[in-house]
């Protein structure tokens, strides 16, 4: 499970015989990964539209594990543009919910920690640093949802996810402003924004190529992952 079939970019490279499904979500896929049956599914960014993604899936297709993925920002300063941090639990910020996650085994290199699930973008260098006070190497957005779900179904969970935006660095673009009412981030807001404000262009310019380096150590991660 992921927010945006981007996300999925590096992973569907390594996957064969991909074929689409008619599924109602954004993006529905079924392959085979190093010889199993893989379904990735995306439906936008936040918790509520994650859930539906998990309910529909599950619907229509039971699984024997479930993986949130996708991007994350760090808090951690240790964390660097591109680096695969596999989630040992999953929580929010407030310590009313947590799930524990499960690590799939990977020779290749990856860092582990808590990770924070909001639905919100966290725009400021201040926001990541109180969150990361609070012991959390990286935050995102759908990972709670889905691992409720894998919970409540009595499947697996894992949460692998990769780094976009490092700690000391926030947002002049107001991402939360480019959310629809459901919390889907709407592509035709941001370049709204950036049109009236060229010098936003580079920030996304940037935020662009490590989306692409992400997908592609993600996928690669991925593929090499036992789980």
């Amino acid at each position: 499970m992921a927010a945006d079939a981007r996300e999925f970019a590096g992973l569907r490279r390594r996957c064969r015989h991909e074929t689409r499904l008619k599924w109602p979500l954004r993006f529905a896929r079924a392959a085979e990964l190093s010889g199993r049956r893989v379904v990735l599914a995306a439906n936008g960014a936040g918790a509520a539209l994650a859930a539906e993604a998990c309910e529909v899936a599950w619907n229509k297709q039971r699984v024997e594990a479930i993986l949130s993925t996708g991007f994350c920002g760090a808090l951690d300063p240790a964390l660097g543009a591109g680096e695969v941090l596999v989630a040992s639990r999953v929580e929010a910020t407030d310590g009313t919910l947590s799930v524990q996650a499960r690590a799939p085994e990977c020779e290749r290199a990856h860092l582990s920690g808590r990770l924070f699930s909001v639905d919100r973008v966290v725009q400021t260098v201040q926001e990541k640093r109180r969150l990361h006070a609070l012991g959390a190497s990286a935050v995102e957005m759908e990972a709670l949802a889905v691992g409720h779900r894998a919970v409540h179904w009595g499947v697996p969970f894992y949460c692998v996810r990769c780094v976009t935006d490092l700690a000391e660095e926030g947002f002049r673009l107001d991402y939360n402003a480019a959310r629809a009412e459901n919390g889907r981030l709407l592509m035709s807001r941001i370049v709204w924004a950036a049109a009236r404000r060229p010098a936003l262009v580079p920030e996304l310019c940037q935020l662009h190529r490590r989306s692409r380096l992400a997908a592609r150590n993600l996928g690669d991660f991925l593929a090499d992952c036992r789980f």
